[in-house]
């Protein structure tokens, strides 16, 4: 089975998430929701022997000992602050994106499976962007899987995914991958995740 190289978008897919969870679990806990980051990892790996995760985000002081333990795993993580006055943030795709085409032109062994984590296809007709980049991978026979909310994936690279390779709505694991809180006490725990539901590509 060809290895596995996930590549994880965690502020697109934090957001989408909090429209999921005001939808599902009311006004509130779209400020409760949380991000089980272990099971969002296992259900991106499915089961599979993984050769690399890169992950990024921007630094919420708060939730560095979270990232610190996906470091210990062996999760590359990249943060970046903020711009101080756009307050948005700052080269965190194109970090990304940098990663993706270093692993698709520099891995020295067979073409394997992305796993992308993210619903972010803009700039895909400029030929930038998740979307072209996953189509550049593609093109270099790199199995294609896509995890993204269903509400806010980009509509093109959605269909893409889907008629190529593989597309999975997190809303199907939203009660695995997630969990909400307030104040530091939980509220709703994340369920456990049965990866028999998740399809993955063939070899």
């Amino acid at each position: 089975m060809k290895k596995v190289f996930i590549f994880w978008d965690n502020s697109n897919i934090f957001i989408g998430a909090k429209d999921i969870a005001e939808l599902r679990e009311g006004y509130d806990a779209r400020y409760q929701v949380r991000i089980d980051f272990g099971k969002l990892l296992s259900l991106a790996q499915g089961d599979r022997e993984v050769e690399l995760v890169v992950a990024v985000g921007s630094i919420p002081p708060e939730l560095r000992h979270v990232w610190n333990r996906l470091e210990d795993v062996g999760v590359t993580v990249e943060l970046y602050e903020r711009g101080s006055q756009s307050e948005r943030e700052q080269a965190v795709d194109q970090a990304l994106q940098v990663h993706m085409l270093r692993t698709a032109f520099d891995y020295n062994g067979e073409p394997g499976t992305v796993v992308m984590l993210t619903g972010d296809g803009k700039g895909f007709m400029d030929g930038v962007g998740f979307h072209a980049d996953l189509e550049r991978m593609q093109k270099r026979e790199w199995n294609i899987e896509v995890l993204a909310w269903e509400q806010s994936c980009n509509r093109r690279m959605k269909e893409w995914a889907r008629n190529i390779g593989i597309y999975i709505p997190l809303e199907n694991f939203y009660e695995n991958v997630t969990f909400t809180e307030e104040s530091h006490r939980v509220i709703r725990r994340s369920v456990d995740l049965d990866l028999t539901k998740r399809p993955v590509s063939s070899s």
